[in-house]
């Protein structure tokens, strides 16, 4: 097959490349338009495994956040080394994961508005996958109970418990006790468990964190267990849910999971979701404070590894000490720092580069700008690496993210 056809089909096709065929896709050569989002084949695996193995080890199952990638290909990846399911924040969402085999779902969120709800009932009615939604009112419930009354459907409901200054969820649990009892009489709707997010609290202070994060776990532990004993969950049939935990505070979540008692076989489910490509940045942080803190994570054989890279080029050196780089804020996340050069090629071969010697310090639309000194050796056309922070929003900004080995081989197209 002509290269030229074959990068055609590469940009407009969703397919595994075919090893069969002797055509290499390298990006170092600029066999893709560059700038390009790239996800490293090895830091991929070890990050799925990394983080089955530390959910199986403190006893929990694994329900990812999708939103995080909201990549089909990732999905299956995580499913078949072990993940229980995949959470979502979106109808939309919950039909991506349908469609890539998912056969438990977590809306970790409300469904509200009525074509989101009567799309919600659709894709119930496919019995394909049991689906979790969130509720904490009373007036998104009625809503709720009409349609899938309307529908003959019954909707599995996770009761929120929410952080005062944080989004959703019931604040006291004389609140949460009310929206069961409240529940319990509607048509339709089956309390199946509890959900609860902690990672809306973050501040500069991180023991003042540590500690609301847990007396806010020691509130939901309290909550769940009361609604267990007032008979809240004896509507429902299967395993109850207590599901929590983003990528910071997993490690809280799963030693205050275990200290949990209940009358009915309950499951517990955390949703960190960052970990699957981590980063250079905030999250790296968070596992760096993580397992300071947590003698699990330390037993555990490795660690998480930055797997998300952008790859840009040079396009201007309009002065001395700065560079014109062909990437900016429609392409990559910059809400919790700039993306950083952490390597530069030039003809595909690696040049000595010093890190901390360039540094990005703006970003406009489609130009990042880079400050650096005379021990770089930057020239117009050079390939630039980038590390990123945050890596959701990256994933957001691109159809088409290449999975690549470590000579930046593209193995597989992830749409």
């Amino acid at each position: 097959m002509d290269k030229h056809i074959f990068l055609e089909e590469i940009k407009h096709k969703s397919t595994r490349l075919p090893s069969s065929d002797n055509v290499s896709i390298n990006l170092l050569n600029e066999d893709v338009c560059l700038p390009a989002v790239v996800v490293k084949f090895d830091a991929l695996e070890n990050n799925i495994a990394w983080m089955q193995h530390y959910a199986n080890t403190v006893n929990v199952s694994l329900s990812p956040h999708g939103k995080t990638t909201m990549t089909p290909a990732i999905f299956k990846r995580q499913i078949a080394q072990g993940a229980w399911g995949i959470s979502v924040g979106t109808v939309y969402q919950v039909k991506v994961a349908i469609e890539s085999g998912i056969k438990n779902i977590v809306i970790a969120n409300q469904v509200v508005g009525k074509t989101n709800i009567r799309l919600l009932a659709e894709l119930v009615k496919l019995n394909q996958a049991t689906i979790y939604c969130c509720v904490d009112s009373i007036q998104n419930a009625t809503q709720l109970a009409e349609i899938f009354s309307h529908e003959k459907q019954t909707l599995n409901i996770l009761i929120e418990l929410g952080v005062n200054g944080g989004r959703c969820g019931c604040r006291t649990e004389s609140e949460a006790l009310l929206l069961a009892e409240e529940l319990n009489a509607l048509p339709s709707l089956v309390i199946a468990g509890i959900e609860f997010y902690e990672g809306v609290i973050h501040s500069d202070d991180a023991e003042q964190d540590i500690n609301e994060v847990q007396q806010f776990l020691q509130r939901v532990l309290m909550t769940s267990q009361k609604l267990d004993s007032l008979g809240a969950f004896d509507k429902y049939r299967g395993e109850v849910l207590l599901t929590g935990a983003g990528s910071v505070w997993y490690d809280l979540v799963s030693k205050k999971m275990a200290e949990f008692t209940f009358s009915k076989p309950f499951r517990f489910v955390i949703r960190p979701g960052c970990y699957i490509t981590h980063d250079h940045g905030i999250y790296d942080e968070a596992q760096k404070m993580l397992k300071a803190r947590d003698s699990v994570a330390c037993q555990l054989d490795g660690d998480l590894m930055p797997a998300m890279e952008i790859i840009a080029l040079i396009q201007s050196i309009p002065e001395k000490g700065r560079a014109i780089v062909n990437f900016g804020k429609r392409d990559v996340a910059f809400d919790t720092g700039l993306p950083q050069p952490l390597t530069q090629y030039r003809k595909g071969q690696l040049v000595s580069f010093e890190r901390g010697r360039a540094k990005t310090v703006g970003l406009m639309d489609q130009h990042a700008i880079l400050s650096f000194d005379e021990n770089c050796h930057f020239q117009v056309g050079d390939i630039l690496v980038f590390g990123t922070s945050h890596p959701c929003i990256t994933f957001d900004k691109w159809k088409v993210i290449y999975l690549i080995d470590s000579a930046y081989n593209v193995l597989e197209e992830m749409p």
